[in-house]
């Protein structure tokens, strides 16, 4: 599997840190938390009703694979699984994503549970001008005593864009646990 993968028009093949014949998953350029991953079919579709049963069935295994690896390597409680299917759903790439988000019983980067989603959307919505333009800066600092500072709805203006270095490194971390567990199976 040596050939570039394309998130829309988008070469992503660096951000990469999982993938099969039919899926991957990448790091977020732009995370609204620490461990925001987007699990992603290989081809380009726009809606889930146009991948094939294998495919889906592919893209929904990569989803669990790569979200009990965001729990451990993040130390999450739990995720927030989610994919804006179609333009009136919030969509702006026109390719199925799954946005994976680690989430924690105490410490949460939300005040409420529901916090998420309008956050979700915004950074949905900004997406193909994010990957247009990339820029250096990182993310989701957490305060001394380990808890971090709960996100406010206009937090989008503090997350920068990441670089394709500190996006790559991220990937080649996260690769890590994926070779553990094929070692220990």
């Amino acid at each position: 599997m040596s050939t570039n993968l394309f998130f829309s028009t988008f070469e992503v093949t660096r951000q990469a840190f999982f993938r099969t014949s039919l899926s991957y998953a990448i790091v977020n350029l732009k995370p609204i938390v620490p461990g925001h991953v987007l699990v992603v079919p290989t081809r380009y579709v726009p809606r889930i009703t146009d991948l094939t049963p294998p495919e889906l069935s592919s893209l929904m295994t990569a989803v669990q694979q790569v979200g009990r690896v965001i729990e451990r390597a993040y130390g999450a409680d739990g995720l927030t699984i989610a994919c804006q299917d179609g333009k009136a759903a919030g969509q702006t790439m026109p390719h199925v994503h799954f946005h994976i988000i680690p989430r924690r019983l105490k410490g949460d980067y939300f005040v409420r549970n529901d916090d998420v989603y309008p956050v979700l959307e915004q950074a949905e919505g900004q997406l193909p001008a994010q990957f247009k333009t990339v820029r250096g800066h990182k993310s989701g600092e957490e305060l001394p005593s380990g808890e971090v500072e709960p996100l406010k709805m206009d937090a989008d203006d503090d997350r920068k864009p990441r670089t394709v270095e500190e996006m790559e490194k991220e990937a080649q971390w996260l690769k890590t646990f994926f070779a553990e567990d094929a070692q220990s199976n």
